[in-house]
């Protein structure tokens, strides 16, 4: 939710954001909203005053005013409740209004409509060459015995997987190389609930905009699947006020990550590339306004590091405004290259968030002057998937097998698969 005193100081900037995002929001409503509010807000406390000078002169007065004032103290108290109501219509209005809008960007967002207008940061390494024709990640890994979406079909339906074998030890030696890079950086590992409120997730940011299609609902409890696990590390410190000496709080959680994938079709469909359940290490961070663009930086060297280790060629992209999600600020994609396709696609994300979610989550940071809305922040460690897709496919052999990236070896015990 953005900051409505910011909205209430700067109209005009709240509206050419929205512009740039694409977003027609008429922002008079919002403030017609915040008006009757603070009207209302003024009314009660006026009343409340009233009351409580009224309540002193009854125990004084004369048995002939006693009465009247009597009188008057229960037209104020009806008083009150019609102004509390009105509060309360104003308050539910201007909430419903706000989370209708975007974050703010920030000013180094490059201006554009869809992903083609996205920025290229930097490019790491070059794509992969072969003097072989490369399969694709599914062909390799049902050949080697350690990608089986037949049988997962069978039981859970289409876009499932079982990862067998080699696969399975690839991901724990995935997520050991992750976590052993994230301590360096003072990371606290975090294996969250797979199932939190719906309060909580609309509080990240993620049932509004379309985002509700993307989650699954339990049917019988006010719950949802987390669709990554940043949805739960947002919520952990939900009401509470942080210690400035505390930040940056860094959180490396762990944890399956489920999502419908409406809407999805083609190439993504095949294979592991894009599936409802799969598991993914993110990292999350508080820290104060002043210093969350660095921090941002931060998550985005450790996702180039992590991905330099294992000697994947990507690139860096920075998402233009009309590409970039609803919470976020910022947005920096990793496009690893895939082979199979012949083209970058997508394996990490990071945004910086501000205070977007923090604000409806209330977590502060208590400051000399005034407690003041943390900085929120998340970014992918590995999504396991994606990450085993880019390793089989850059890696393979002639024969179908898989040379192991050398940081990988020594944690799965072999140089090859296959």
């Amino acid at each position: 939710m953005i900051d409505i005193k910011y909205l209430l100081e700067q109209p005009d900037k709240v509206t050419e954001n929205n512009t740039r995002r694409g977003k027609d929001i008429d922002v008079s409503f919002a403030v017609k909203h915040a008006k009757d509010r603070a009207e209302s807000l003024e009314q009660v406390q006026e009343l409340r005053t009233k009351a409580n000078e009224l309540s002193k002169t009854v125990s004084t007065a004369s048995a002939e005013d006693r009465p009247a004032i009597i009188e008057q103290g229960k037209q104020i108290k009806n008083q009150i409740k019609d102004w509390e109501e009105k509060l309360a219509q104003a308050e539910s209005l201007l909430s419903a209004e706000l989370f209708k809008y975007p974050n703010i960007l920030r000013g180094d967002v490059p201006t554009g409509t869809n992903g083609l207008q996205n920025e290229q940061v930097r490019v790491f390494g070059e794509p992969t060459k072969f003097s072989f024709t490369p399969k694709d990640h599914l062909e390799l890994g049902e050949k080697l015995g350690i990608i089986d979406v037949e049988r997962a079909s069978k039981v859970s339906g289409a876009r499932f997987v079982y990862l067998k074998g080699d696969a399975v030890l690839l991901e724990f030696a995935l997520i050991q190389y992750a976590l052993s890079e994230l301590l360096k950086e003072k990371f606290i590992p975090v294996i969250p609930p797979h199932l939190i409120s719906i309060d909580s997730m609309s509080s990240m940011g993620y049932l509004q905009h379309g985002g509700e299609e993307e989650i699954y609902h339990l049917k019988n409890d006010p719950m949802v699947l987390i669709g990554t696990s940043e949805q739960a590390l947002g919520p952990m410190h939900l009401n509470e006020v942080l210690d400035e000496e505390q930040l940056p709080l860094r959180y490396a959680g762990f944890s399956p990550c489920y999502r419908r994938e409406a809407g999805s079709y083609g190439k993504d469909t095949r294979g592991i590339l894009r599936v409802h359940q799969f598991d993914k290490i993110e990292m999350f961070s508080f820290t104060t306004p002043e210093r969350s663009d660095e921090e941002h930086e931060l998550l985005l060297s450790i996702e180039e590091r992590l991905m330099q280790g294992l000697g994947l060629p990507y690139r860096v992209m920075k998402l233009c405004s009309g590409d970039t999600g609803t919470p976020s600020a910022r947005t920096y994609d990793i496009e690893t290259w895939m082979p199979s396709q012949n083209m970058y696609r997508e394996t990490h994300s990071t945004s910086n968030t501000t205070d977007f979610q923090t604000r409806r989550l209330n977590i502060r940071v208590r400051r000399k002057g005034k407690n003041e809305c943390a900085h929120a922040l998340n970014g992918t460690a590995f999504a396991i998937g994606r990450t085993l897709i880019a390793i089989l496919e850059n890696y393979q052999q002639e024969d179908g097998s898989i040379v192991v990236p050398k940081v990988l070896q020594q944690l799965i015990g072999k140089e090859k698969i296959g």
